[in-house]
């Protein structure tokens, strides 16, 4: 590993299957960790599907701004609840980093980028969908929950020759205070003028995961793993 390297981030994982054949990289939301969505695995999977290793990275400990300074596990600071500003950019992309050193730990372990999967929820939702707009070896799918695509002014200027090939699956609750429903919606028309093949849903829920959500996930996943 080089000084450009960022060192890889603490995980939890979990394999679905001995020689496992496909990644999921699933980054959890603001003040959460790892664990959050590990339960969330044997809702999602079903017993039909290769082998799978889903990684839970955890978020480094930093202060929020907007959280009155308070150290937390997040993804970025929050400088500002206008979401055109919201994320600090600078700590977005050393997300996307150390999300880009985990894509390329499966590879050494056996699974390409075409066999993995990024997902994130609201805060790592919108740094799976700053990664992804910056691949040129695409994944085989991202997921944004509850999410936004963060810095959109600079979007365009960050957007990878090759990266509209990723198929994104993105989902948000009609009823949620924290990312509204609107910034969503800009955000997958974001993605889809710019090539992206957007699979968009909305839920009657607030700023959470709902189980019709769950099995839409699934269906996306069965379309990924026929492609594959």
């Amino acid at each position: 590993m080089d000084s450009t390297t960022p060192a890889l981030l603490d995980c939890i994982e979990h394999q679905t299957g001995p020689a496992p054949e496909w990644s999921v990289i699933w980054l959890h939301g603001l003040g959460a960790d790892g664990n959050d969505f590990v339960p969330l695995v044997p809702e999602l999977v079903r017993a039909h599907w290769p082998a799978l290793r889903f990684v839970f990275p955890n978020a480094p400990v930093r202060p929020v701004t907007i959280n009155n300074g308070v150290r937390m596990r997040a993804w970025y600071d929050i400088v500002d609840f206008d979401l055109a500003s919201r994320a600090d950019e600078t700590g977005v992309l050393e997300s996307v980093a150390q999300v880009d050193a985990l894509i390329e730990r499966e590879a050494e372990r056996g699974i390409p980028a075409s066999r993995v999967i990024l997902a994130g929820f609201s805060q790592g939702g919108a740094v799976t969908l700053a990664a992804g707009l910056r691949r040129r070896a695409p994944l085989a799918g991202l997921i944004g929950l509850s999410t936004y695509l963060p810095a959109p002014r600079t979007a365009d200027a960050a957007l990878a020759e090759g990266a509209s090939r990723q198929p994104v699956f993105m989902a948000h609750g009609r009823q949620d205070p924290v990312v509204p429903l609107a910034a969503g919606e800009q955000s997958a028309g974001w993605l889809r003028n710019a090539g992206f093949d957007v699979d968009w849903h909305v839920y009657p829920m607030p700023h959470s995961v709902c189980a019709e959500e769950i099995v839409a996930i699934g269906d996306w996943f069965e379309r990924r793993f026929a492609a594959g």
